[in-house]
């Protein structure tokens, strides 16, 4: 590749800057450097800049003509900034703020923070020295510590955030063109690191929590997004929020909007029989997942119902059943072929361990009893079956331990050196009443002995 050296100067035509070609000086490779710099330094003299080399870069230190006082980023701040104002995030606060009055500017402190967390994540305190120290936010003044809080306060409002998230999402629809006739939502669940819940019984609550942390307050979040999966609006409820109550805040919500012919799909935590209904008014459409074994009649029915599976792919085969006792609703029945092999072989090796688990138990019970029969069987100087229970009789050498008992067995002293047993029970019965009445045994044997 050849380049060519010029001498050129910028002037502006028309409004816009051009370069003016005064001198080509010919080919770079096959240039005297010695020459272009005798050519600087009559320049120069006749500039009458004292024979300085004009050619040479302004050097950026502590005796050169230019000093960095401070320096921060814009770059990131900029972007963000172009984004949150095409999105129309200014104009929906602006609304908001107008009836407020406030002396600061809030909007400009909302943006600072969401900037930090889109940039920077750090707290709140820490977003402020972030703003005011390392980067520039446009058009801001000074934010200091408590506008932040002053903004998230307002934040809270339910009537903004829904002045907002309306805004924002309108001006993405129309940015994106979105077609939005499907919406999907569901709920999660986030914890706080704290032991106790909001004293004023506010958000933080204990719940059922999808983190596996009941141990912990938490709050319950939802969201809905489009197929697309573009966020289209969320809520924050206590985190004692159960899934069946919100359809109806939902609903009403996002009618308000006016969206048009809109299909809900939500999962089998929100269909119950009111929250269906309640997703069909004014003219409304679901899709409810539903787990077909959960014991309800019509799942029962229209897993019995007979029906050609349609392949959808490789791993899903979908049927549509007809119900005579809910004619109104269309269920399909959807069928992973891969997942219900993964079931069966699951549940025979689950089977197979419980299997091998009770013929151990039943072996070491057998052992068990074994061992407790040869124990009792040695009795010194006589024979004694492993099944007696002593009972009370007029011989000095005898014990009761419980006359009450159903299958009471009797062991009489006969001698010195031995005595008879009458078995009337079982194996089973002797080992119960022998972790009873061990001590007794004991005695009875030992006083047995002595005799």
């Amino acid at each position: 590749m050849v380049r060519y050296v010029q001498l050129a100067t910028n002037c502006r035509a028309d409004g816009t800057t051009k370069a003016e070609v005064l001198l080509n000086v010919g080919r770079e490779d096959r240039l005297d450097l010695d020459s272009l710099r005798r050519l600087v330094a009559s320049l120069n003299r006749y500039l009458g800049d004292g024979g300085e080399d004009a050619a040479a870069p302004l050097a950026v230190s502590e005796d050169g003509p230019l000093g960095v006082a401070a320096s921060r980023a814009i770059g990131a701040t900029w972007l963000l900034d172009g984004l949150w104002k095409l999105l129309g995030i200014d104009t929906a606060l602006g609304k908001v703020l107008d009836a407020r009055h406030f002396r600061t500017d809030v909007e400009r402190a909302l943006f600072a923070l969401v900037a930090n967390r889109a940039i920077a994540p750090d707290s709140k305190r820490a977003a402020v020295d972030w703003a005011t120290s390392d980067v520039v936010i446009p058009a801001a003044g000074e934010v200091a510590e408590q506008h932040a809080y002053r903004a998230m306060d307002l934040l809270v409002d339910d009537n903004t955030q829904a002045a907002v998230q309306e805004a924002v999402f309108f001006a993405a629809a129309n940015l994106l063109d979105l077609e939005v006739d499907v919406v999907f939502f569901d709920t999660t669940s986030t914890y706080f690191e704290r032991d106790t819940p909001d004293p004023d019984g506010s958000l933080r609550r204990f719940g059922h929590s999808k983190d596996h942390r009941p141990d912990l307050p938490q709050i319950v979040i939802g969201l809905a997004v489009t197929r697309e999966g573009i966020p289209v609006r969320c809520w924050a409820w206590p985190g004692s929020t159960n899934d069946q109550t919100v359809i109806e805040q939902v609903r009403a919500d996002m009618h308000a909007w006016r969206l048009g012919r809109v299909v809900t799909v939500v999962d089998s935590g929100f269909s119950s029989e009111a929250n269906l209904a309640c997703l069909t008014r004014a003219g409304g459409h679901y899709i409810a997942g539903i787990k077909m074994r959960d014991g309800s009649a019509k799942a029962a029915e229209a897993l019995a119902r007979q029906g050609r599976y349609q392949h959808v792919r490789d791993n899903l085969r979908v049927k549509e059943v007809r119900l005579a006792s809910d004619p109104t609703r269309r269920w399909i029945i959807c069928h992973n072929p891969a997942e219900a092999e993964r079931d069966a072989t699951r549940r025979t090796e689950q089977l197979a361990a419980i299997e091998n688990e009770l013929a151990r138990i039943k072996t070491a019970r057998e052992q068990d009893a074994a061992r407790a029969r040869a124990r009792a069987a040695k009795v010194k100087g006589g024979v004694c079956d492993a099944y007696a229970v002593p009972t009370q009789t007029d011989n000095s050498n005898t014990v009761q331990f419980d006359n009450q008992l159903e299958d009471a067995q009797s062991c009489t002293a006969s001698g010195e050196s031995s005595f008879t047993v009458e078995n009337t029970g079982s194996a089973g019965t002797f080992l119960r009443y022998a972790a009873v009445y061990g001590s007794k045994i004991l005695t009875f044997l030992t006083d047995l002995f002595k005799a």
